[in-house]
Order: C-alpha cells, then sequence, then structure tokens
C-alpha cells in the first residue's frame, strides 16, 4: 500500500487519502420520497453497485429556513425548483428522523458506512446520539462557521462540499475545523449546479486543493455521466460521491440528477478499473507486457550468405521477432565477413562474425 501524501480521513475500518481505494458515497437524499421501504430498498441497491458508504440527510424544514411568503425565500430562475418556496420544499424533501438509526442499521448489516450531512446544532446533537462514524458538511453550509466548530467538536472526521466556495471560504471552514482539533478532514470538488454540467467541473482543482489544504480530495458529482468520476479518479480523487435513485421516472425532488442503480454500478465498475490502471510509477514490464518482448526487433539474417560473405544491409535487417542480436549493433556488423555458412532466418549473434 502507498502511503498518502495529504494524510488519511479514516472512517471506521477504511484509510480514505491518495494511493487507498477510492471511497465511493451513495447520496440517499430526497429519493426516499416519504417512503421507508423506498429508502431500504436503496440501501441495498447501493449496496448492490458497489458502494462503500450511504449518506443521509438530517434536517427539517425549519431548521433550514422560516415559512415566509417574502420573495427571499422563493427559488428563482435556472434549478429545475424554479418558483418553489424553500419551506415547501424542505418540507417535502426532509426524511424523518425516526428513520435514521434503522437506516444506518440496515446499510451496517451490509457492511456500508452510515453517515449524515447535518443541518444545524440540533442534527448535529441527534447524530451523535446515533453514534455516526463522520460527518459531512453540504456546500452550502460551508459558510456556517458556527455549524462547522460544532461538529469539529465531535472529534469525528469531516467531508466537506467546496461547491460555489471561493479557495478564502474553504480556508476559513477548514482553519476552522482544525482550530477546534478536528484533523481528519476530507475536502470534496463540487459543482453546485443540478445537475452540474461537465465544462464547468474544472477536475484540475483537485491536486491542486489536495496540495493547497494538505488533505484529501474527492469529488461530489451531479453530472449525469459516469465518465466525470473516472476523470477524477483519474485526477486524484479519492472519494466519489453521487446521488442514487431506484428510477428517475419516480419524481421527486433530486431524482432528476441521480443515477438510477444500473448507472451507479457501471460507474463504480469503471472507478474500480481506473484505480487500478494508475497504478505505481514505474518504467517496469509487467507479467502480460513482458511476454511480448519477444516480439519486438533484432537482427536477423535475411540471405543464405556463405562462409567469408560481408554482411550487408541486404543480407542482415533488423526485424521482428526479438531472438538476435539487438538492433544497435548493425552499424558495428555491416561490412564484417561471416565466420561460417548462415541459413536465412537465422537469428544474428556475435559468433557469427569472422574475427580479424
Amino acid at each position: 500500500m502507498i502511503m498518502p501524501e495529504h494524510g488519511c480521513v479514516r472512517i471506521n475500518d477504511r484509510c480514505i487519502g491518495a494511493g487507498c481505494p477510492v471511497y465511493i458515497i451513495a447520496e440517499l437524499s430526497a429519493n426516499h420520497n416519504n417512503d421507508f421501504d423506498r429508502a431500504v430498498r436503496i440501501i441495498h441497491a447501493a449496496k448492490t453497485a458497489g458502494a462503500d458508504a450511504v449518506k443521509l440527510q438530517t434536517y427539517t424544514a425549519d431548521t433550514m429556513t422560516i415559512d415566509c411568503d417574502k420573495e427571499y425565500f422563493r427559488i428563482g430562475k435556472g434549478t429545475v425548483w424554479e418558483g418553489r418556496d424553500l419551506y415547501e420544499l424542505y418540507a417535502e424533501a426532509c426524511m424523518p428522523w425516526e428513520w435514521q438509526p434503522k437506516l444506518k442499521a440496515v446499510a451496517n448489516a451490509l457492511g456500508m458506512d452510515c453517515f449524515s450531512t447535518p443541518f444545524d446544532e440540533s442534527s448535529v446533537d441527534y447524530l451523535e446520539s446515533m453514534d455516526v462514524p463522520a460527518y459531512k458538511i453540504a456546500s452550502f453550509e460551508l459558510v456556517d462557521i458556527p455549524l462547522i466548530r460544532r461538529v469539529a467538536e465531535t472529534g469525528r472526521p469531516m467531508i466537506m462540499s467546496t461547491g460555489m466556495a471561493s479557495r478564502q471560504e474553504i480556508e476559513e471552514a477548514v482553519s476552522t475545523a482544525r482550530m477546534c482539533s478536528c484533523n481528519q478532514i476530507a475536502l470534496l470538488k463540487c459543482t453546485s449546479g443540478y445537475p452540474a454540467l461537465p465544462e464547468e467541473m474544472n477536475l484540475r482543482t483537485i491536486q491542486y486543493m489536495a496540495e493547497t489544504y494538505c488533505a484529501p480530495v474527492g469529488l461530489s458529482d451531479h453530472s449525469m455521466t459516469t465518465a466525470i468520476s473516472v476523470a477524477a479518479v483519474a485526477l486524484g480523487a479519492c472519494i466519489i460521491e453521487k446521488h442514487l435513485t431506484l428510477s428517475r421516472s419516480d419524481k421527486g425532488p433530486d431524482s432528476h440528477f441521480s443515477l438510477e442503480p444500473d448507472e451507479f454500478k457501471a460507474m463504480v465498475d469503471a472507478v474500480r478499473t481506473a484505480e487500478k490502471a494508475l497504478g505505481i510509477i514505474s518504467y517496469a514490464a509487467g507479467e502480460k507486457e513482458s511476454e511480448s518482448r519477444v516480439f519486438r526487433r533484432s537482427l536477423f539474417v535475411v540471405k543464405d550468405i556463405k562462409a567469408g560473405e560481408v554482411f550487408t544491409r541486404d543480407n542482415i535487417r533488423a526485424i521482428r521477432p526479438g531472438y538476435g542480436l539487438h538492433t544497435r549493433h548493425l552499424g558495428a556488423v555491416l561490412g564484417q565477413k561471416a565466420s561460417r555458412d548462415i541459413e536465412r532466418g537465422t537469428p544474428f549473434s556475435l559468433d557469427l562474425v569472422r574475427m580479424p
């Protein structure tokens, strides 16, 4: 195992960081559609698809906003939620808190981690009673410094999404957590578009973030393609978070930017293939590659040659396969004389050269 470059975040028995297997999180979000059994089925689908963890969201409409009809609380243009009232949207999307310990038990029984995104201090207190192994800070809450301070004080690992955030805002959030003695911090590059467009992802920022904040960095991917997550892994992402729904046709607040189980599994498989392909820095030939060495070019006799005959470009050539003398010696061989009769197709060797 390669030692992580920028530290390691440990969630239960999983080390998350550079050189570790990519940690894949299935975000359940509002895709439960207020149906507990559906939430359970999504968790089972996450396991089948190969996710390492399931993430929930812990809030109520009242912990998110206030019930107010002023225009400030109505969603403007540019999203699928255009025109909706914030309070009404969150009331529809929130997950009953009493479900969450049961869902965590389901995930744990399947061998997956389960944690949540808190949105206020009361939700942190509730999640502490559940003994969650980590916390996720949503992009929109990255600027909620009191919330970050409260989560950091739990001493548990924190994964922070950075959608919309400036470098200074990320620095403030990370510094706040570290000043509260939270040193297990991972960041997620995120584009807070729903869905996010590939041309707005700017994945090259991942490595820069890892170096700047000395933390493992992953991707919270709201795109509708699996290619973005694979590209992120190639650029050093050590976490992939993606929304999962049973079917986008089962309309819900988040279904339009969530993957279905077969798509999620295809993404996981592609990520696992990509991380295998990354390997290590090495010029050594692999096992399969070593078997192909014999088909490289080398020097061969390509015409019958009599003893004493001169070697020329007409009777000695660099051809495949590789059983003959290395091609670098061709210049030194040309003009020399054969030590004996040589049949066409003989690998060239120095004992075929008449010594002076």
